[in-house]
């Protein structure tokens, strides 16, 4: 059993920077692929991005794109969540995944491990 856990939340106004970080309970590298999703009050859980176990790769929604930046130390079996030009809209839960498919890192349909989130509110 992989347990994550989110930090790094809090209030920002908008334009600013954040980020986030999700440790891992055990050694993530060549095991799991790495994922953040953000869940909006009265909206679905939304993938927002991923990286590779090797961090060879990664994948960004579009609505992120150009703004945040996925990163991760395997020798601290943590993630990370680069986020700047922050707009309102990015205010959400943000959840750290860890699944092994590169196919199903971006789904929330499939399996994996998921954190408790971490709360993000961006001020206009």
């Amino acid at each position: 059993q992989v347990q994550l856990v989110e930090s790094g939340g809090g209030l920002v106004q908008a334009g600013g920077s954040l980020r986030l970080s999700c440790a891992a309970s055990e050694r993530t590298a060549r095991s799991y692929h790495m994922g953040w999703f953000r869940q909006a009050p009265g909206k679905e859980r939304e993938f927002v991005a991923a990286i590779y176990w090797s961090g060879s790769n990664t994948k960004y929604a579009d609505s992120v794109k150009g703004r945040f930046t996925i990163s991760r130390d395997n020798a601290k079996n943590t993630v990370y969540l680069q986020m700047n030009s922050l707009k309102p809209e990015d205010t959400a839960v943000y959840y750290c995944k860890a699944d092994t498919p590169w196919s199903t890192i971006t789904t929330t349909n499939g399996g994996g491990y998921w954190g408790r989130g971490t709360q993000v509110t961006v001020s206009s």
